[in-house]
């Protein structure tokens, strides 16, 4: 571990991106994953309690659609929204107040009695859950060296299907014995409770804070460097006077403008595959005779390969180019979710189907978290990942209503999933027309 008390000679930027990563530094990343399990588990809350709101309040598979699609169309606000703020005030101070309006969010989805309130509350607490995202992201690739951002960066995204992964397997039990509004109150908690963790264990990163000097941005940087176990400096880097500053209008600027488009245009597209096996899946199997507990546990199939996909992404990040992997992933995942609506003769079939496109669809997530990450400098990252995010979560909202109304209209499991894998398809071609240059790393 390097002195905390000898001065750094060198650009403390350069010191952080070729240097080992200390103990503190992997600690603040693993915080990240943690919150982005908290994001996994409140986004799929409303799946989990999916079939005891239709029970319960008697709507029908369209109008259901479009309540679990509400969170998903404020995380896309959120994102840009949240994101841009972040590059602004800082990237903590932002976590913080997601966390608030997450918390606040779950804890009102308890008290609804009907779907139009429910879908509000929803609406609010994918506020939270967009911001959170856009800034964790931004968090971890400057945490790590440029030896593991990638592969960090693809770690952090699986702790989405982690989150989903324990959530499921008690919800299923809380599902099993007690009612939906229970699944919506543990989100509450387990969000309150990383509050203090977050201001314990996770300072602004550094590179933002030297975007964003005053007469105390010495000390604060030092202060950081001591949070992540770095040796803390005698003077600041010189001002880079090229750099981009936080602004929308830097994303389509300096020829950054086919990156943004190119970027946000395969995840709007491979995002709606995505999210029909998500949000779908426990109304899938309860209409084929089961109970709500087993819809949740097929879940957590599906989040169980998810993570297996994101694990296995990350590890192979190491070896080959984030692109060329990332357009394996979603030829994949368009095999497999069209694989996945052929349809099973028992549970445990139907759960290996979900498992397999859970694998393909979230390996494929995480690398494009990777990949915006890469391609991003330190000053946009975090609007830039809000905005590839944010207006891609369109793609998340109209995911569970497309299913929907499909549905609706008579067509098969069969041919419904086979429209819905076409997401991926299109967007592994739009990742081909991305510049070779993108990933920058910096």
């Amino acid at each position: 571990m390097p002195s905390l008390s000898a001065p750094t000679p060198t650009d403390i930027r350069q010191v952080l991106a070729r240097s080992p990563m200390t103990f503190q530094q992997m600690l603040a990343i693993g915080m990240c994953v943690l919150l982005n399990a908290l994001d996994g588990f409140d986004v799929l809350s409303i799946s989990f309690a999916s079939p005891g709101i239709a029970s319960e309040w008697k709507i029908d598979r369209a109008a259901l659609g479009v309540v679990l699609s509400m969170e998903l169309i404020g995380m896309a606000v959120g994102s840009v929204l949240l994101g841009q703020i972040a590059d602004r005030i800082g990237r903590r101070v932002t976590v913080l107040g997601c966390l608030f309006v997450m918390a606040l969010g779950m804890a009102s989805s308890t008290q609804v009695n009907s779907a139009g309130m429910l879908a509000v509350s929803r609406l609010f607490t994918g506020l939270g859950i967009g911001g959170m995202l856009a800034a964790t992201n931004a968090l971890v690739a400057e945490y790590a060296n440029e030896r593991w951002r990638s592969a960090s960066v693809a770690i952090m995204a699986a702790g989405f299907p982690m989150g989903a992964i324990a959530g499921g397997i008690i919800a299923s039990n809380l599902l099993a014995t007690g009612i939906w509004r229970e699944v919506f109150w543990l989100g509450a908690a387990m969000t309150i409770f990383c509050i203090p963790l977050v201001q314990l264990l996770i300072p602004e990163p550094v590179g933002a804070l030297l975007l964003r000097r005053s007469d105390n941005t010495l000390v604060s940087v030092n202060k950081s460097l001591r949070s992540l176990g770095r040796a803390p400096v005698l003077k600041l880097p010189p001002v880079e006077s090229d750099a981009p500053h936080a602004r929308l209008a830097e994303l389509f600027s300096h020829g950054m403008a086919p990156v943004t488009m190119l970027l946000t245009i395969a995840y709007f597209l491979h995002i709606i595959t995505f999210y029909f096996i998500l949000k779908w899946v426990p109304k899938i199997v309860v209409d084929m005779g089961f109970s709500p507990s087993s819809a949740s546990q097929v879940l957590v199939w599906a989040n169980v390969g998810g993570l297996m996909g994101g694990l296995v992404f990350s590890a192979l990040s190491l070896r080959f180019g984030l692109r060329g992997l990332l357009i394996v992933f979603m030829l994949c995942s368009t095999a497999m979710v069209t694989i996945f609506g052929q349809g099973q003769t028992n549970l445990q079939g139907f759960s290996w189907a979900v498992a397999a496109g859970g694998f393909c669809t979230n390996g494929a997530v995480v690398g494009i978290y990777a990949l915006v990450a890469s391609c991003f400098p330190t000053a946009i990252r975090a609007g830039g990942t809000g905005f590839v995010v944010g207006v891609g979560r369109g793609g998340a909202a109209f995911g569970p209503v497309i299913g929907g109304f499909l549905f609706a209209a008579g067509l098969s499991l069969g041919a419904v999933a086979a429209i819905m894998a076409c997401g991926s398809l299109i967007a592994a071609l739009a990742l081909l027309a991305l510049p070779r240059d993108c990933q920058i790393g910096r």
